[in-house]
């Protein structure tokens, strides 16, 4: 199993979230439903897929009987955007910013030698956006992780 297609993020407001991610930050989507009342939201983008649903709706969808609590805060989960230059995270960062994110750190020389910083999307989740001057990407823009 060494694959991931499908991350789903649980929102409060789908609505909301439809705005933020398409409207805000670009993202091209695909809604299943009504655009005023959306069942599910898939993000058509390179790579690893993202769809948003109704945070208590998946959350019965894994345990009907007794669904898990949604969680307050940190999750211990961050999504990340890689930048291939420290002037397309900034661009990306006044993007966010301008759809309502919060900027929690900005960007800056990190410990490991990168430029990185993180926003918060309407629903709490952390984005990183990050860039690695050694850093290389596949035809789908997707970072080449590679080892020693």
């Amino acid at each position: 199993m060494n694959r991931l297609n499908l991350i789903t993020l649980g929102v409060r407001s789908m609505v909301e979230s439809l705005h933020f991610y398409r409207d805000g930050l670009g993202f091209e989507v695909v809604i299943h439903g009504d655009e005023t009342n959306p069942d599910v939201i898939f993000f058509n983008n390179a790579g690893t897929k993202i769809s948003l649903f109704q945070a208590n709706q998946l959350a019965k969808d894994i345990n009907e009987e007794n669904p898990p609590v949604l969680a307050q805060g940190f999750g211990g989960i961050t999504l990340a955007y890689n930048g291939k230059s420290k002037e397309e995270v900034d661009q990306i960062f006044m993007l966010a910013e301008k759809a309502g994110a919060r900027i929690v750190k900005k960007a800056q020389t990190v410990f490991w030698g990168g430029y990185s910083g993180y926003f918060q999307d309407p629903n709490g989740y952390y984005w990183e956006v990050a860039y690695g001057a050694d850093w290389e990407f596949d035809e789908s823009d997707m970072l080449i992780i590679g080892g020693n």
